[in-house]
């Protein structure tokens, strides 16, 4: 279980730092079938592990560009979201979950092979009117993901970067960045809902952080200098795969139950 938990960390780690997001997609899997955590214990060790590794990967990328007046409210808004998530999450069953987590994989794998558009737009700099136009788009972004960040231990990244660029117009390196701070707060403000009732199995929890914490900071550091369609794409292999993986053994299990 050591074993699994210190490779499948350092998976999840590379995966946060080389894209800026899809870490918390691969990690309550990872918990779940390769550490044999459940389902209601794994999603709140991968909010505790995905906060922190995504505090790790942001460190490179603070000197490419950071938009903090966009990130703070955006992340701000996903605080009560987060909590109301957690709520939601607590009154459906494990099998419901695991399913709804597939299907979220699904949309994230095909997000990540489609291309992102940069538009140019005012949000991420001076010009316009920030609260007038810029405020409400920031809070309605974090409004939904924090709900499902809070629902299912997902940071969001894989929809917090298109929302960037496409609603908000920042641009992509400003974007990546600019998620994992977003994903950091909704981490820990889903961390906090489901804290209650909630105990850190200290061992495997660890044995999986560590090496995420270490993989995110050297993928951040590497990510610059490999194609990044090439990086997207085996992501995007790699998820669907998990998913396959996760619908499959969830639909046998109730069935056989």
């Amino acid at each position: 279980m050591i074993a699994a938990a210190l490779a499948l960390g350092l998976l999840v780690g590379a995966v946060l730092g080389l894209v800026g997001a899809g870490g918390s997609i691969i990690a309550v899997p990872a918990l779940v079938y390769g550490v044999g955590m459940s389902t209601h214990d794994a999603i709140p060790t991968s909010l505790l592990v995905v906060g922190l590794s995504s505090i790790a990967a942001v460190i490179p990328r603070i000197r490419t560009g950071i938009s903090w007046r966009i990130a703070l409210p955006v992340g701000a808004a996903g605080i009560p979201a987060a909590w109301g998530g957690a709520a939601a999450g607590r009154l459906l069953n494990e099998e419901v979950l695991l399913l709804a987590f597939a299907a979220i994989m699904v949309a994230a794998g095909a997000r990540m092979l489609t291309k992102t558009p940069e538009i140019t737009g005012h949000c991420g700099s001076d010009q316009g009117s920030f609260l007038r136009s810029c405020l409400p788009k920031a809070a309605a972004v974090g409004l939904g993901i924090g709900f499902l960040t809070g629902l299912l231990g997902v940071g969001g990244g894989f929809l917090i970067v298109p929302a960037l660029t496409l609603f908000l117009g920042l641009s992509m390196s400003q974007a990546v960045g600019t998620s994992l701070v977003i994903i950091t707060i909704n981490a820990a403000a889903g961390f906090s809902a489901h804290a209650t009732g909630f105990t850190i199995d200290w061992v495997p929890t660890l044995a999986f952080a560590i090496p995420a914490i270490a993989g995110s900071l050297a993928a951040s550091r590497l990510s610059h200098k490999l194609n990044s369609k090439h990086v997207r794409t085996a992501f995007a292999i790699l998820v669907f795969a998990v998913a396959a993986i996760v619908a499959v053994s969830t639909i046998i299990g109730t069935i056989g139950g």
